[in-house]
């Protein structure tokens, strides 16, 4: 089994793969046309020696090879300064097919503006595409979370005072023009075309022939139609413009959370690579694991003693109040009121374990605190004793505060993130602000031996109506099959792939991204009050 260490270097060299997007000869192309890659634009743009925190870069990953893939949707998208400022920036690459958009390209914008909503983010838009990709155009067009939506958030977005600049650097064509229409501000670049239905479509729909530029250039939106707002000769001014008229906004309001000067973590972020087991069945203590990534200067662990198979705690994260929720990966020792101990295993939520964690989320809620959340879960403990000791009771008391927090949540998936577990750890179903994996994780309804066996009964009883009992040997190959997939499915590329996740990170990066995830989360200061319904308690 690869060490983590060893995971993260096999990261890395697919991550690089994947900035290529459409690769060295459709980026010449784009070059031979004046115009920018998605990055370099992205390079003028934020502010030079900054970090761009990208989402979304396994996107498509693995998916349409049918049509020769989609490399990270076709668009590059994650926050970055400007000016000092966080932004959202969404740049289409033009260099995979053409900037269209595929079904998981709609579904990786809508995710960025839910972000710049949540946050009260201003948006970038860095237009160049052709379109809806037509051969899927069914899985493209017309549900909640098509394409679509992305115009309702943009409607959404401005209602609600968040700025929008959109940038047309390329193509934008049909329906994806409202796009740029929608937002606040508009730029164009020469030699760009916007319109509803490009020439050959109006020929063919009108019989009227006409060249790109009288259709839909940018001297005539600039001079004749009124629709942009500034016309640019080239990527490298318009960019500049952008960044010009960034600067000019008003400051974003003051945050609601704590936050005081930052300590460095009492262990070095390296550690973390010694620190996480590789093999999955090894035990660790999850508190060695958080002294690498919060501030120095004390953890206050809430209940140490009660319901060990959860640390929860107070600590500080780039000097932001946190409240901790993390699960123990180590057996512990339950003190009963009968004397003797009973011994739990780490990683499985039991009935205290998880009364522990939904009444500390709800004391973060009440004073404020915004949560972590660093999940390695099998699930929930089973068996006649926890069905007496109210594990279902408990359980759903922990989801229902989790779900009716409303102090932000950020989730980190460590290692396993199972079944309800992934529930309770505030999973991607429960509106975590950010929801990021190590390449360790594994994420799916069960761990993949007990799915495997379950599986294969299943299908062993589905022959054996049939009049066809399996061998030994065919019951191993059956075996080897089923957990071959299921373990490609737990992947987290896979589900980043389907953006279940936001970004898989290497460990040493937890640190800086939980950070400037808060910050960004820190730009909304509207938190509802909080409120959970009926509790069973």
């Amino acid at each position: 089994m690869p060490s983590l260490l060893d995971q993260v270097r096999r990261l890395r060299d697919e991550e690089e793969r994947l900035r290529l997007g459409g690769g060295p000869a459709a980026l010449a192309r784009q070059h031979d046309k004046g115009r920018l890659g998605a990055r370099e634009r992205l390079a003028l743009l934020l502010d030079p020696g900054t970090d761009f925190l990208e989402l979304g870069l396994f996107a498509a990953w693995g998916m349409y090879e049918e049509w020769g893939g989609a490399v990270a949707a076709g668009v590059v998208c994650g926050l970055g300064r400007i000016h000092g400022r966080w932004a959202m920036v969404i740049a289409n690459d033009a260099t995979v097919k053409a900037g269209a958009f595929f079904p998981m390209t709609a579904k990786k914008v809508l995710r960025c503006q839910t972000i710049a909503l949540e946050n009260r983010l201003p948006l970038v838009y860095l237009v160049d595409s052709a379109g809806v990709f037509l051969p899927l155009q069914d899985e493209v067009f017309p549900d909640i979370d098509d394409f679509g939506r992305v115009f309702r958030h943009n409607a959404v977005a401005s209602a609600q005072g968040i700025p929008q600049i959109t940038a047309i650097m390329g193509s934008c064509v049909a329906g994806g023009a409202y796009l740029p229409v929608m937002c606040d501000t508009i730029l164009m670049t020469e030699g760009s075309g916007l319109y509803l239905a490009g020439p050959a479509l109006v020929q063919a729909a009108i019989g009227q022939k006409v060249s790109s530029e009288d259709l839909g250039g940018a001297r005539l939106h600039a001079a004749v139609s009124g629709t942009v707002d500034f016309r640019e000769p080239d990527d490298p001014a318009c960019l500049a413009r952008v960044r010009s008229l960034l600067s000019r906004l008003g400051p974003p309001p003051a945050s609601p959370f704590d936050r005081i000067p930052a300590q460095p973590p009492a262990r070095p972020a390296a550690d973390l690579y010694q620190l996480f087991p590789s093999d999955p069945q090894l035990q660790y203590d999850v508190r060695d694991l958080l002294a690498c990534i919060l501030d120095a200067g004390g953890f206050d662990e809430y209940r140490a003693e009660f319901g060990q198979t959860l640390v929860c705690g107070y600590g500080r994260l780039g000097g932001f109040a946190v409240g901790v929720v993390a699960n123990q990966k180590k057996t512990v020792k339950r003190s009963t009121a009968d004397g003797p101990k009973r011994l739990e295993f780490g990683g499985v939520i039991y009935p205290e374990s998880a009364d522990k964690a939904a009444r500390f989320i709800m004391d973060c809620n009440q004073s404020r605190i915004p949560l972590l959340f660093f999940h390695d879960v099998n699930g929930f403990m089973v068996g006649k004793e926890m069905e007496a000791a109210g594990i279902i009771r408990a359980g759903a008391k922990m989801v229902n505060v989790v779900a009716n927090s409303v102090v932000p949540k950020l989730s980190v998936i460590l290692g396993g993130s199972f079944g309800a577990g992934h529930y309770a750890m505030c999973g991607r179903a429960y509106d975590p602000r950010f929801l990021f994996a190590w390449p360790s994780a594994r994420y799916a309804v069960m761990g993949g031996d007990q799915a495997a066996n379950t599986l294969l009964e299943i299908k062993a009883k589905q022959l054996e109506k049939q009049g066809h009992a399996l061998s030994p040997a065919e019951r191993d190959q059956l075996l080897a099959t089923i957990r071959a997939s299921y373990e490609a499915q737990s992947d987290p590329r896979y589900g980043a792939a389907r953006l279940w996740l936001d970004a898989i990170l290497d460990p040493v990066d937890t640190r800086p991204r939980l950070i400037a995830a808060l910050e960004v989360a820190a730009l909304n200061p509207d938190l509802p009050p909080f409120r959970t319904g009926v509790l069973q308690t």
